[in-house]
C-alpha cells in the first residue's frame, strides 16, 4: 500500500490562491489570529498527524473492526483509542469551537481543512470527531445555556463525544414515521424508548461519555415531521461536578455487519426509558436536527474528495512503477522489458480523471465551508443572506456529485492496479467499500436530487439558483476572449445559460405532472455537478496561468493546472450532453410499467 502523503500544496492553492481565505478572514471579526504562519504551522502539524498516527491504522481498522462484548460495550481497533488521545491532548477539537466554551475560536472553514487530511488518512476514525462536530455545532445553535455548559464544554475539549441518531429500522429519509417515544417527566426531563439503526460511532472506548443527539415523539405530538423533538441523551448522566455519573437506559443492541468502514463502529442503539433533554422547542427538532445533518453533509462531500485523493495518490505510484507492454508511439523505457503503464493512454484517461475530480472537487469543498465562515461571523446582513443561500443550493450537489465521483475515482483507482488492484494488500479495494456507503448516508444522491430540484430551485421560484449562475456569468463576461480560459469561458457561457433553461422546461412539465421533477432531479443534479466543476476549473487555470507569468519556481505545479483543467473541459465535461438528453425526456417510459409487468418473467 503506498505510503498516505497529505496534499497540503493543493489544500494551500485552493484556499489562498483560488479563494483568498486572508481576504475573507480579514474582512471577518474574530479572525485577527488567523495569519498565514500559524494556520501554516497548523496545517503542518494536521498532515504530520494524518500521515504518522492515522494512515497507519486504516488497513488495521478495516481488518480488524469493532468488536462488542455481551454488555454492549464496544472494542475499536487497535492503535484507534490511543490516536485519540493523541488528537484531543493535540488540542484539535478546541481549534474552530466557541472562546466561551474552551475553544481556540479559529475559523470553522479551517476545520474542514484540518479534517480533509484526517478524512483522506483513516475516514473510519475520523468520523468518531467528525460525528462530534455535528454535535457541538447543534448544541451551540440550539441548546440552552445549562446545556451548552454541560455538554458543549465537554464536547470542545474532547473528553465526551456526540452521535446523531435519526434512523429507525422502519424508517430511512422519511423521519415523519418515526416510533421513538419520549415522554415527559415531573423533573423537566423526557424518558426515551425506542430503537436507532445505523449510528455511527454510537458506542466505542475513545471517551467516558457519549452525548447522542436524539429526535423522538411525545405522546402529544402532531403527525409526521411537526411532531418531531430533539434531545440530548448521554450514555451516562452528569454528576453535579459535570463528570459522567450514572449510567443512561441507552446501549449498542448489536453492531452492523457491513460492506466497508469496519473501523467505524455503526451501532443498532436502544433507548430504553433513557433520560433525555430537550434541545430547542418541542415539534420544532426537524429545524434543529438539520444544524447537524448540514454539517454532516458537507463532511460527507469531503468523503468524495478523500477517497479521490486516496485513488489518486495509489494509482499514480502504481502506474509509474508498474511494467507492461510497449508504448504505441515506441519504447519509453528502452532499458526495461516494458514500459510503465503510465505511457499508455487509457491509463493516462483514468488517472487524469481522478486528478480532475479530486482538484476540483477540492475547490467547491472548500469555496462551500468559507461560506459557513462569513454566515457565522459577517457583520452584513446581506453578505451572510448571500453566502447562506449558496449554502442551501451548493450543500445537495456537492454531497451527491461528489461522492457519485469519488465512487468512480475510488473504483479507476482499483482498475489501474488491475488484478492487483483486488487484491487487499494494496489498499485500492478498501477505499472502493469504504467510498461506498457515501452515497447512502446523510440522504441518498436521489433524496439530495429532490432536495435540490424541488425544495431548493422548484420551491424557492428559481430564486436560490440565480445567485450562482449570475456569479458563473459575470466571470464569462470578465473573461471573455481570454487567452488562456476564452474557450472554457465560452462552453461555460452556453451551459449556465442552458442550466436555466432546463429548469424552465422541467417546471413547465412538472406543471402538469409532478413526478417530471423525481425523473430529472438525479440527472438534473449531476449536470449541476459537471457545470459547477467547469466553473471552478475555469477559475483555477486562470489562478495558474496568473502565477506562471509571474515567475515562479514551481513550473510543474500550475502547468499541471492547466493541462488537468484541459483534460476536463474536453473529457469530461462532454458528459452534460447525455445528461440534457435524459432530462428532456418526460417521465413516461418511467412511470407506464406496471407492478405485475415489473414481476413478469419470474
Amino acid at each position: 500500500m503506498v505510503d498516505y502523503k497529505a496534499p497540503i500544496r493543493d489544500i494551500r492553492f485552493v484556499r489562498e490562491e483560488l479563494l483568498d481565505q486572508y481576504g475573507l478572514w480579514n474582512s471577518l471579526p474574530g479572525c485577527e489570529e488567523a495569519s498565514k504562519d500559524m494556520i501554516d504551522a497548523i496545517m503542518e502539524e494536521a498532515a504530520k498527524f494524518a500521515e504518522n498516527e492515522l494512515a497507519p491504522l486504516n488497513q488495521v481498522g478495516d481488518r480488524e473492526g469493532c468488536t462488542r462484548d455481551d454488555e454492549g460495550n464496544v472494542t475499536t481497533p487497535t492503535g484507534f483509542k490511543e490516536a485519540y488521545a493523541q488528537y484531543v491532548e493535540g488540542g484539535w477539537p478546541t481549534m474552530t469551537s466557541p472562546v466561551e466554551y474552551g475553544g481556540q475560536g479559529m475559523p470553522t472553514s479551517l476545520g474542514s481543512a484540518i479534517q480533509e487530511v484526517a478524512q483522506q488518512a483513516n475516514w473510519s476514525w475520523s468520523m468518531y470527531p467528525g460525528l462530534s462536530h455535528g454535535a457541538k455545532h447543534t448544541i451551540e445553535e440550539w441548546g440552552s445555556e445549562e446545556q451548552k455548559q454541560t455538554y458543549l464544554t465537554k464536547l470542545v475539549e474532547g473528553s465526551w463525544t456526540g452521535t446523531m441518531c435519526l434512523t429507525e429500522p422502519h424508517c430511512g429519509t422519511d423521519l415523519g414515521m418515526l416510533k421513538t417515544k419520549a415522554e415527559p417527566q415531573a423533573d423537566g426531563s423526557y424518558s426515551l424508548t425506542g430503537t436507532k439503526i445505523f449510528i455511527s460511532s454510537g458506542e466505542h472506548d475513545f471517551t467516558d461519555n457519549i452525548v447522542h443527539v436524539v429526535i423522538a415523539r411525545t405522546p402529544d405530538a402532531p403527525a409526521g415531521t411537526k411532531g418531531i423533538s430533539l434531545f440530548i441523551v448521554p450514555k451516562f448522566l452528569p454528576n453535579e461536578d459535570g463528570e459522567a455519573g450514572e449510567r443512561n437506559g441507552v446501549t449498542c443492541g448489536s453492531l452492523e455487519h457491513k460492506m466497508g468502514i469496519h473501523g467505524n463502529a455503526t451501532c443498532v442503539m436502544n433507548f430504553d426509558g433513557a433520560k433525555g433533554f430537550l434541545i430547542g422547542e418541542l415539534h420544532k427538532g426537524m429545524r434543529a436536527m438539520f444544524t447537524f445533518m448540514n454539517t454532516a453533509r458537507v463532511g460527507t462531500a469531503f468523503q468524495g474528495v478523500a477517497h479521490t485523493e486516496l485513488a489518486y495518490q495509489g494509482a499514480l505510484a502504481y502506474a509509474k512503477d508498474r511494467l507492461q507492454m510497449r508504448s504505441l508511439t515506441g519504447p519509453k523505457n528502452p532499458e526495461g522489458p516494458a514500459d510503465p503503464i503510465i505511457v499508455h493512454p487509457d491509463v493516462r484517461k483514468m488517472l487524469l480523471t481522478i486528478k480532475a475530480f479530486a482538484e476540483g472537487n477540492r475547490a467547491m469543498a472548500h469555496f462551500l465551508t468559507l461560506q459557513i465562515d462569513t454566515v457565522e461571523r459577517s457583520e452584513s446582513e446581506e453578505d451572510r443572506k448571500a453566502a447562506d443561500d449558496l449554502m442551501a443550493l451548493l450543500t445537495p450537489i456537492a454531497k451527491a456529485f461528489m461522492t457519485e465521483v469519488g465512487f468512480e475515482a475510488a473504483n479507476l483507482g482499483m482498475q489501474v492496479y488491475g488484478g492487483h488492484g483486488f487484491i487487499s494488500e494494496w489498499g485500492m479495494e478498501q477505499n472502493v467499500r469504504d467510498c461506498r456507503i457515501s452515497m447512502l448516508y446523510e440522504g441518498t444522491t436521489g433524496i439530495q436530487a429532490l432536495d435540490l430540484l424541488g425544495r431548493k430551485v422548484m420551491g424557492s421560484g428559481g430564486e436560490l439558483l440565480k445567485p450562482f449562475t449570475k456569479m458563473i456569468h459575470k466571470f464569462c463576461k470578465e473573461h471573455e476572449g481570454n487567452e488562456t480560459i476564452g474557450g472554457y469561458v465560452e462552453e461555460l457561457a452556453k451551459l449556465n445559460k442552458e442550466w436555466g433553461e432546463i429548469t424552465m422546461n422541467i417546471g413547465m412539465r412538472a406543471m402538469e405532472n409532478p413526478d417530471e421533477v423525481g425523473a430529472a432531479s438525479v440527472d438534473y443534479l449531476m449536470y449541476a455537478g459537471y457545470v459547477s466543476l467547469a466553473y471552478f476549473w475555469a477559475r483555477m487555470a486562470l489562478t495558474a496561468k496568473a502565477a506562471l507569468d509571474a515567475g515562479t519556481e514551481e513550473e510543474a505545479f500550475y502547468t499541471a493546472k492547466l493541462e488537468t483543467a484541459s483534460f476536463y473541459f474536453a473529457r469530461i465535461l462532454p458528459r452534460t450532453r447525455a445528461l440534457v438528453a435524459t432530462m428532456s425526456t418526460d417521465a413516461t417510459s418511467l412511470m407506464t410499467m406496471s407492478e405485475a409487468q415489473f414481476d413478469a418473467g419470474y
